[in-house]
């Protein structure tokens, strides 16, 4: 079963694949993230004032991360370069064990449609952009080394206007919106009732530990 998570930037897209992976670990899932295909910055997009916009499909490196994740479908173990944003020259290489059990998380895991295709199951991360904005800066600052203006100007400039372009379209598209908000607790019990009603019928042992 291929699970997929797509949502803005910030969204918590990446919380919500960890409380999965961690919920179903006796499935040894196969965690898939589209952050590690980044093309390196001499090839990114720069905006009019010279910006480099991480938030569109092209900043991905798309044809490996299709190969990549088709290799993964298809019963292979891959290896995967650990992106590491700001933070560190210094890349990690991950192994990728296949599994019966495969979440993809990504901003365009909706939006490329060799994905897309792909997925058993759609979840759409949803979160009142105020929050989505504090938990960027928040994290940018902290982690990757961002300054306050470079995040605000980043977030007026490319990060909404690509959400509404590439993201917000394909909501509608989801089997399951999950509000990552004061209903977080309440959405991930029935997100996780949805999901072992499609692991009973795939025959998927969908024993775990909380």
């Amino acid at each position: 079963m291929v699970i997929g998570i797509c949502g803005g930037s910030g969204s918590g897209k990446t919380t919500l694949l960890r409380r999965l992976a961690q919920k179903y670990s006796a499935l040894k899932p196969s965690v898939f993230s589209l952050d590690n295909y980044y093309k390196p910055k001499s090839e990114q997009f720069k905006d009019e004032n010279g910006v480099i916009n991480f938030d569109l499909p092209t900043a991905l490196d798309k044809e490996r991360l299709v190969a990549d994740f088709k290799n993964l479908l298809s019963g292979n173990t891959i290896e995967v370069v650990e992106y590491q944003f700001n933070v560190s020259n210094k890349h990690a290489l991950l192994t990728i064990e296949p599994s019966e059990l495969i979440i993809v998380e990504g901003l365009f895991v909706f939006e490329y449609q060799e994905v897309f295709d792909c997925l058993d199951f759609k979840i759409f991360v949803d979160v009142d952009p105020a929050i989505q904005l504090d938990r960027r800066i928040y994290r940018d600052q902290e982690s990757r080394g961002y300054s306050r203006d470079a995040i605000l100007y980043q977030w007026e400039n490319h990060v909404i206007p690509c959400y509404e372009k590439f993201l917000a379209p394909h909501e509608t598209k989801a089997d399951f919106i999950y509000h990552n908000d004061s209903r977080s607790e309440r959405d991930f019990l029935r997100l996780t009732n949805l999901l072992e009603a499609q692991f009973e019928a795939l025959s998927i042992s969908a024993k775990h530990q909380d």
